[in-house]
């Protein structure tokens, strides 16, 4: 259902469940900020690359921030639109609303010994050929496996299995089945599970049945531009906002970075970072070190696709930097203190705490830091972990550009870390061409919040949310090709010491 919202005034707001905190996120009808809260919640680490969230926590974080922010608030809400940190599993009971294990995140590597092993049985090529992914723990369904048959999760008809925009869902259309709770994703998510066909947009019974998942607890897949359901006062949120907007994270910054064209790129630097390139509504095939993903489904049917290239740590370094060596402050420190040395002084940091995702898809590399002498300081490791963000990201364009046809003529850069211009123009120079940051940086909230404002009438058409876009600061290429190309090849130096570290056997 699409209602026409007239008020000249409408407010949406995006639910941003992210890896380390959630985010309530209000634009108006122009696309400006008109507010936000964020909470951050505990991180559970119960075995080395073991990564775990409480579900509940979660979802009454979101409940804290969404009332702080509604609270502020002047105007109705037209709608929410949800986004999410993806590949993380949650598994709870349909009848009384409770989890039934932690959530397992994306980032956890308990799985890929069972990767290893469905790679020797030779089912490589049914998972990349049904969802453009490949066989590695960071996805979805052997984390789900591995609850059915490791974590006590009893597969009953009670069972629901999701990723956190279905468990934010759930709760705010009513917390159990008999309240009428919509159990519910959509494409983008799902096309993360490496249980869903890409090319069918439909979940595998192939898959399903090899891993183990019963079809029975997943949600239904809708397009990500729909209403999906309405809120209800059990929540503990004002009732009948409609939730009209889902994508994952990645995409949902694709589509707040308004690359509706093919070829167009963004990179999120968050925990981890996302280089995302439009390649149009056509599935490609896989292509070696990428990932081939699904942007969005919209309400009419058209789907959009994407090459995908995945850094697991980025902003998560500079957080180590902080909490674990205890060298910084706060990550607002980093980029200052990075940019008072003029280089590492041949110091690298390879931040392959959980292994290295594209290009090289290695579970076992492990982080290293090559190049420390007597005359090192923490100006430069911490520079070298603002370095080590571009070095990865030029890694995933390469490959990008090589496999899509398209030459990446520009890069437009969001997350917490494109705040730093020094790493803007780090990455610049890697790339060679232009680095754009956009006025609103919360490119993953707004993402979300057109989404669901596109299916309610507070935006009507891509164009009209596309002219919305605003440049913050663009950076040039300040170096010579042959400088940066000489840092670069140091840097996959250090990314060959980092390989293969872990044993396989663990």
């Amino acid at each position: 259902m699409t209602t026409a919202y007239v008020d000249s005034m409408a407010i949406v707001i995006a639910l941003d469940a992210g890896t380390t905190g959630v985010r309530a996120f209000a634009v108006d009808e122009t696309g400006a900020p008109v507010g936000y809260r964020y909470q951050e919640f505990t991180q559970h680490f119960p075995r080395p690359g073991w990564v775990e969230h409480d579900a509940t926590e979660i979802w009454t974080s979101i409940v804290s921030v969404t009332n702080q922010l509604i609270a502020t608030l002047d105007q109705p809400v037209a709608a929410i639109g949800i986004t999410d940190q993806r590949e993380t599993v949650v598994a709870w009971d349909r009848r009384t609303g409770r989890p039934r294990h932690r959530a397992i995140v994306w980032q956890d590597r308990r799985t890929a010994g069972r990767c290893d092993h469905l790679r020797d049985e030779g089912h490589l090529d049914l998972v990349r050929t049904k969802t453009g992914l490949v066989l590695d723990p960071y996805f979805s369904g052997t984390k789900a496996e591995w609850l059915l048959t490791e974590g006590g999760v009893e597969a009953d008809a009670d069972l629901a299995l999701g990723t956190v925009d279905s468990w934010l869902l759930w709760n705010l259309t009513g917390g159990t089945a008999d309240a009428g709770a919509v159990h519910a994703t959509e494409p983008s998510n799902a096309s993360r599970t490496m249980l869903f066909d890409i090319t069918t947009l439909a979940w595998s019974a192939d898959l399903c049945d090899l891993l183990g998942v019963p079809m029975a607890a997943l949600g239904e897949v809708r397009p990500s531009s729909g209403r999906f359901g309405v809120t209800v006062a059990s929540s503990g949120l004002p009732a009948g906002i409609p939730v009209s907007g889902i994508a994952g994270d990645q995409q949902a910054a694709l589509f707040g970075q308004a690359c509706f064209t093919p070829g167009m790129t963004k990179n999120t630097y968050g925990t981890g970072s996302f280089v995302l390139m439009n390649v149009g509504p056509a599935c490609p095939a896989p292509v070696d070190g990428l990932l081939t993903t699904v942007a969005w489904q919209l309400a009419d049917g058209h789907t959009d696709y994407a090459y995908e290239g995945a850094i697991f740590s980025t902003g998560s370094t500079i957080q180590w930097l902080r909490d674990g060596l205890g060298i910084i402050g706060s990550a607002a420190e980093a980029g200052p203190l990075a940019a008072s040395v003029d280089s590492t002084d041949g110091v690298y940091l390879v931040p392959a705490f959980t292994g290295l995702g594209s290009p090289w898809w290695d579970p076992y590399a492990r982080g290293t830091i090559v190049g420390v002498t007597r005359g090192t300081e923490r100006a430069h490791l911490v520079r070298a972990a603002v370095e080590a963000m571009a070095y990865q990201t030029r890694d995933v364009v390469t490959a990008m550009s090589a496999a899509s046809g398209h030459q990446v003529r520009s890069l437009r850069a969001d997350g917490g870390a494109s705040v730093m211009d020094l790493l803007l123009q780090l990455q610049a120079d890697q790339l060679r061409v232009p680095v754009a940051r956009p006025k609103v940086a919360e490119t993953t909230a707004l993402g979300a919040a057109y989404l669901a404002g596109l299916a309610e009438g507070v935006w009507s058409s891509l164009d009209e949310i596309g002219a919305q876009w605003a440049l913050d600061v663009e950076l040039e290429p300040a170096t010579t090709a042959a400088a940066a190309d000489a840092l670069h090849d140091r840097w996959l130096d250090a990314v060959g010491r980092s390989r293969a570290w872990e044993p396989a056997d663990g």
